[in-house]
């Protein structure tokens, strides 16, 4: 498929298919993985693998038992530290069923959850990572997760970009502040990096008329 500028109307039903998309590719790796594995740093300083995991479970469930809005910095190390004695089979065991009942309550949230799924699917990236894994941000669902970051943006009021990649052509941002479009030439994993600010290898994208900084969306 290739993804264009158009802007297109929401689409309930995409965050859950991405949750379910990323259930049935990391579920699997992280069941086989060896328990040593979840020690490792993410790039997230604060979380190794295994507290980033717990944080996306309670996440989820924070959405599904409605207990919102709670995404600040104390409540993410409060979820974490509420699963420290956990087994990680327990905590593997509510990712797992999160990611499928979390989906119909992001659906029925008018686009205000959308960008928990993004995230959801951008962890499971840096856990690939920290396992070493390639491709680690261009995983099942890829198109899916472009399409959620494309209204991410502009919701997050980053800078307009015309991005060329081997999916196509495709825009993010809508901050009308009088300057040109900014563009970007990279591959889809690199461009998933720049957004989530997950420190991008600079020899693997070219971007003109805007500062990296400026892409994040997860401040």
């Amino acid at each position: 498929m290739v993804i264009t500028d158009d802007v297109a109307v929401r689409d309930p039903q995409l965050p859950a298919r991405l949750l379910l998309t990323e259930r049935a590719e990391l579920l699997p790796l992280l069941r086989r993985t060896p328990e040593e594995y979840f020690d490792r740093p993410t790039a997230c300083p604060e979380w190794t693998v295994r507290q980033m995991l717990a944080h996306c479970s309670a996440a989820l469930v924070r959405i599904v038992e409605g207990r919102l809005p709670g995404f600040t910095p104390e409540n993410n190390a409060c979820d974490v530290l509420e699963r420290v004695n956990w087994p990680l089979s327990r905590v593997l065991d509510e990712l797992d069923e999160a990611m499928v009942t979390a989906g119909p309550a992001i659906a029925e949230a008018d686009g205000q959850w959308d960008v928990i799924a993004l995230g959801e699917w951008v962890h499971a990236g840096d856990v690939r990572d920290a396992f070493g894994a390639p491709g680690a941000y261009e995983g099942a669902g890829l198109e899916d997760a472009l399409a959620l970051l494309r209204t991410a943006s502009r919701i997050r009021l980053t800078p307009r970009v015309h991005a060329s990649t081997r999916l196509g052509e495709m825009t993010f941002g809508n901050l009308e502040d009088g300057r040109d479009p900014a563009e970007l030439i990279t591959d889809p994993g690199t461009l998933i990096r720049l957004y989530a600010g997950r420190r991008p290898d600079p020899d693997r994208y070219r971007l003109i008329g805007a500062d990296p900084a400026e892409l994040v969306i997860y401040r």
